[in-house]
């Protein structure tokens, strides 16, 4: 507790950091809250299916996954008021007018909506790239990924309490009024998303590298967001399913919340520690934690699985973002964010369907065990395509050298290593290899 103190308190006495996380964690609330709200609004008061309530929460998943690069891109060019202003005007009145709309135009506005979806998610860790040192970036990401965690144990709940102890006209109607003081917080809060002075995260030399967008450095982290999310996507369905074939699902709530806390837990001592661990290898930690659960019955050792589950899931999604920062030019950042968002998302649209595909055909178990397997499984083979990649390297420089040929120096040029994917304690030449 100590060392957790001595870590975190100095980083939220940092100027700004403690009012960016607030900001973060209210602003992240709308976003939380839509797909339980549409879901209950669709199945209750327009009276359809829950695979038609699926289309409209797809279509609006579309729209995020279409619209977070390009929306990124917008805050690197013209700042962030400008660039969340039409955002905020759009979210609103799509979610003010989507309770009176019958269910074709309801779709097509949940798809306008996620296409203008305020970026608050990439904004915050944008904004703490810049007003966080880079030595203590890591622990910054951990408990913004706490905060996340928090977010979505509580969200959903309210969105729950509001729709069935009042309607889902209100739900809907909460979620554009948020939209609108989440709209008005970030504007007010307007963090920044740029240094005054730009700077590089990781190590000299590396402009030429990081002024091109997409590297094989990049494109592994992006793919390690994708299987962090597909686990985490295929362990929230077949948590579900699990419950429901036991005839508890009453207990989905508490069970979600368990599950989130274990993340909480495994955030903030991840954010702690003094070293970090390299994204990949924290995403297939993930998916072996997941396994567990196929085997656990309901509900006690169920219980135990979820929060073994969730420890891994903060430390992996802080890493990965961590990565990400260290990899990219400043002045990109927003839009390598709104791509790592986009990859989220189309873990969540492979992962629900797979998962829930094999859980239609076997058990939940099997969906627990799909969900592990398969996204611990991308983590394991990115592990090794590196150690090869890395291998080959140092082979090609080896025979370069005994030629007499001048080698490229790892240390100054990232280009040479893709493994070098982690920033340490270090930021002047360090990195920490991937595999």
């Amino acid at each position: 507790m100590e060392h957790m103190l001595s870590t975190y308190g100095p980083l939220l006495r940092l100027p700004g950091v403690a009012r960016l996380y607030v900001v973060g964690f209210v602003a992240r609330m709308p976003a939380s809250m839509v797909g339980v709200a549409l879901t209950l609004h669709v199945v209750t008061t327009l009276g359809r299916g829950y695979a038609q309530a699926g289309l409209v929460a797809g279509a609006a998943t579309v729209g995020a996954a279409i619209g977070a690069p390009w929306r990124g891109r917008l805050v690197d060019r013209v700042g962030l008021r400008r660039a969340i202003a039409p955002s905020v005007v759009v979210e609103s009145a799509v979610w003010l007018t989507a309770p009176h709309l019958g269910f074709e135009a309801l779709m097509a506005a949940a798809f306008v909506a996620g296409l203008f979806l305020v970026p608050v998610f990439s904004v915050t860790r944008q904004s703490l790239s810049v007003l966080v040192p880079f030595p203590q970036q890591r622990s910054a990401f951990a408990l913004d990924s706490v905060c996340v965690e928090l977010t979505f144990m509580l969200a959903p709940v309210l969105s729950v309490v509001v729709a069935t102890q009042v309607s889902t006209t209100a739900a809907l109607t909460v979620v554009g009024a948020l939209t609108v003081l989440a709209g008005a917080l970030l504007m007010w809060a307007n963090p920044p998303t740029r240094s005054a002075v730009p700077t590089q995260a990781g190590a000299p030399g590396t402009e030429e590298v990081r002024s091109r967008l997409v590297t094989a450095p990049l494109v592994v982290v992006l793919l390690a967001g994708l299987a962090a999310s597909f686990v985490l996507v295929g362990t929230d369905v077949a948590l579900v399913a699990a419950l429901n074939e036991a005839g508890r699902s009453s207990d989905v709530g508490w069970m979600i919340a368990l599950w989130a806390g274990g993340s909480v837990v495994g955030g903030l001592v991840y954010g702690a520690r003094p070293r970090a661990v390299p994204p990949l290898a924290l995403v297939a930690v993930l998916g072996l934690a997941t396994i567990p659960a196929a085997f656990a019955p309901v509900p006690f050792w169920l219980a135990v699985a979820v929060v073994v589950a969730g420890l891994p899931c903060a430390p992996a999604l802080s890493s990965i973002n961590a990565a990400l920062v260290a990899l990219v030019d400043e002045r990109r950042r927003g839009e390598v964010m709104g791509w790592s968002g986009t990859m989220s998302t189309v873990g969540n649209a492979l992962g629900a369907p797979v998962c829930g595909f094999v859980i239609d055909r076997s058990s939940p178990g099997a969906g627990f065990l799909t969900a592990g397997v398969v996204g611990g499984g991308m983590a394991v083979v990115g592990l090794g395509v590196l150690r090869v990649a890395r291998a080959r390297r140092s082979r090609a420089d080896s025979r370069a050298d005994d030629a007499g040929a001048p080698v490229r120096d790892r240390r100054t040029d990232p280009s040479t290593d893709q493994t070098a994917l982690v920033p340490t304690e270090e930021p002047a030449t360090e990195t920490a290899a991937l595999g």
